[in-house]
């Protein structure tokens, strides 16, 4: 288009023609100014009427003119920029209200495209300070590559215009491609912007932006690419966690957390064990495209960690194939990351099954704590007998160890490689209480019914208890919760062993006077009680041992040989606990409340029975049992028949009968008692069945 025939009046344009090319912010603007006697400040109010002047082909050549440096972010004569305040990404362009109208249409038509490339050109220098994140940098790099297209595409445009070879709708049909994807990019910018996005959510709103845009191929392909772009930072540091289990993540974009306060010694210690669940942890934000593979990836990172803890310093073998290049549709990167966790699975199930023996550690625990072999512990209540009948607080603890050191050096213990791990503990509270104390077991408030209360004075025979030292990494299996649960086991048969021994000692002193003529006395009915009393004990140690522990023991061990990640090993060993803590009535409060009451019964009778039998018979000082063999060593006038001319039947003794009467009375009572609540609880609980059937039993011999 010729200026010179398009506007003869006008010989000023002839002059200023040569400076259509861009660089009218630097020279033309205020020459132009100067020549109508404009000031710079007075410009923006005195336009109207200077381009007005001009024949609209003159004006249409300053606006591609305008529009050209609009383009690449540059105010023109007639066009300018305005920005609000306080909105550093609110940018509009303005145009000279007395340009003819058709020319402002097409104007307007192309000024979303200049403030796209403001807005992007604003975020590319802004997201690339060091504070806003590797997603980020790597977003801004491919953006500014995009520019330096775009602005090709200008200076292409430019040139054409020199050679007067371009029109204003030219312009608007040469702008056409790079519209739509400048148009996408400025709004994934704004909200991006806005929101103050780092990390994954940049990844996420380019990859929703992109499904948006599903029906335009060319937009949605430059956004597909722009992901790429700005993954390929991301996939590195998700390349090192799977591979190294390695946290580099200067920014904390990453969406694997690491609390650095929990230490691997805290699971002996913490009961809640949080180190395995919470060291490493899942943070909000997870990228879309990992949202499914986001828990294989946090533990393939936590397995390679436990093996560098231990000093086993093992790396995923890495390859070509194995690269986190992109994630397209093929999803190939999700066959990489469940190839690392196959791997670092397998390696550290071997490395704690065989270099560190954990069958071999849960056997050992099995002999202590679940007295799978109690030889050991027959010599140590008779050794520590006298210790552990004082009160809590004259107990001595170290006295106690030493004694559990000498009974397992003695006996078939001595044997186990890990039995020097035994250690003795004194708790401060009962057993029942010490449940109640347990939230996380689930069990029902033990503090429902008042019907047995916490002794007022407890001895170390109802608080004794073993402990095991466990050692890292075993210690995420065996962790304190599950020593604890293995420890409120413990406590439970260990009781119920001493109320059987203690029986025992009161049947023998029975089967010692057998002999005798005990008409008229109440020896007989005693013997009879006692008969009841030991079929209720051993029959509730035969569930107990034979019933729950050994069963549910084999059940685990054969699943732990096909466990195929350290996770399914903690799942089966933590079932097998909860499960013998159910099936042991460690969580059925109402149940355990009238079993402590009846080994309650059964140790005061025992405790009792001496008294009750020398009140009946006259036996020679020398020759009573003393107290302290009571239940522990057979009593030598059960060997050999007592003459029956030292001994002379009491002519009456009706505190001895009423004392019997009221043992065997409450024993009855309490038995019937429980009778019910065991067919009852059998219905919902069929382990209980055979318990029921035997307690039963006893309660129908009466």
């Amino acid at each position: 288009m010729d200026a010179t025939s398009s506007c003869p009046s006008t010989p000023r344009w002839n002059v200023e023609r040569p400076f259509l090319t861009g660089r009218f912010h630097q020279e033309t603007k205020s020459r132009h100014s100067e020549a109508k006697g404009f000031s710079m400040d007075s410009l923006n109010t005195g336009l109207e009427k200077a381009i007005a002047c001009y024949h609209a082909s003159v004006q249409e050549l300053i606006v591609i003119d305008d529009l050209l440096s609009a383009l690449v972010g540059i105010e023109g004569r007639y066009i300018s920029i305005k920005r609000f305040r306080g909105k550093e990404f609110d940018v509009t362009f303005q145009i000279d209200a007395s340009m003819d109208l058709a020319l402002q249409e097409l104007a307007k038509r192309i000024f979303p495209l200049c403030e796209s490339f403001l807005l992007i050109n604003q975020f590319v220098e802004s997201r690339s300070q060091f504070k806003t994140g590797l997603v980020n940098h790597a977003f801004a790099a491919a953006l500014r590559a995009f520019l330096l297209d775009y602005q090709a595409m200008v200076a292409q445009l430019e040139h054409q215009f020199r050679l007067g070879r371009l029109s204003i709708q030219g312009l608007w049909f040469y702008c056409q491609p790079m519209m739509g994807s400048m148009l996408a990019l400025s709004t994934v910018i704004h909200k991006a912007s806005a929101n103050n996005f780092m990390g994954s959510a940049v990844l996420n709103l380019l990859q929703s932006q992109a499904k948006a845009m599903a029906g335009d191929n060319a937009v949605r392909s430059l956004l597909e690419k722009m992901t790429q772009c700005a993954s390929s930072a991301y996939l590195g540091i998700l390349e090192r966690w799977v591979y190294e289990g390695v946290i580099d993540d200067p920014y904390g974009e990453f969406f694997i957390a690491e609390n650095k306060s929990l230490q691997k010694e805290s699971l002996t210690q913490d009961y809640d064990a949080k180190y395995w669940g919470q060291r490493y942890s899942l943070k909000d934000g997870i990228p879309s495209f990992l949202a499914n593979a986001a828990g294989t990836i946090l533990t393939t990172g936590k397995y390679l960690n436990v093996m560098r803890e231990c000093g086993h310093n093992v790396q995923v073998p890495a390859s070509e194939d194995s690269k986190f290049i992109s994630f397209g549709s093929n999803h190939h990167y999700l066959e990489c990351i469940k190839a690392a966790y196959e791997f670092s699975s397998t390696e550290l199930l071997n490395l704690i099954k065989e270099k560190y023996d954990l069958l071999g550690k849960l056997r050992s625990i099995k002999h202590y704590l679940l007295l799978d072999q109690g030889d050991f512990l027959v010599h140590f209540m008779d050794i520590a007998r006298d210790e552990l009948a004082k009160r809590l607080d004259d107990i001595s603890v170290e006295k106690l160890q030493s004694l559990l050191d000498l009974a397992l050096r003695t006996t078939a213990a001595a044997a186990d490689p890990c039995h020097e791990d035994l250690t003795c503990c004194v708790e401060r509270s009962s057993l029942l209480k010490r449940l109640g104390t347990l939230k996380a077991l689930e069990i029902r408030s033990l503090a429902d019914s008042n019907d047995l209360k916490e002794p007022v004075s407890i001895s170390g025979l109802e608080t004794f208890s073993l402990s095991y030292k466990v050692q890292w990494p075993l210690s995420i299996v065996i962790s304190r919760k599950a020593l604890t649960k293995y420890q409120l086991i413990f406590r439970f048969l260990f009781h119920c062993k001493h109320v059987n021994r203690q029986l025992c000692g009161a049947w023998q002193l029975h089967q010692g006077v057998r002999a005798i003529n005990m008409r008229g006395t109440a020896i007989p009915r005693s013997s009879l009680l006692c008969r009841s009393m030991l079929k209720f004990i051993n029959s509730l140690l035969h569930y107990l041992t034979f019933e729950v522990l050994e069963p549910n023991w084999h059940v685990m061990h054969n699943r732990l040989q096909t466990a195929k990640s350290i996770d399914e090993v903690i799942q089966f060993h933590d079932f097998f606990l909860d499960k013998c803590l159910r099936e042991c009535l460690l969580l059925l409060p109402e149940l355990l409340k009238k079993v402590e009451r009846l080994k309650s019964l059964c140790l005061q009778y025992a405790s009792a029975t001496q008294r009750l039998i020398s009140s009946s018979v006259d036996i020679p000082k020398s020759e009573v049992p003393s107290k302290g063999s009571l239940g522990l060593e057979k009593s030598k006038q059960g060997k050999s028949r007592i003459p029956s001319r030292v001994l002379k039947l009491a002519i009456t003794n009706s505190t001895v009968t009423d004392s019997i009467l009221k043992f065997e009375k409450e024993f009855n009572a309490e038995l019937h008692s429980l009778g019910p609540i065991l067919s009852n609880s059998a219905q919902a609980e069929p382990h209980l069945t055979h318990l029921a059937q035997w307690i039963l039993g006893v309660g129908n011999e009466q």
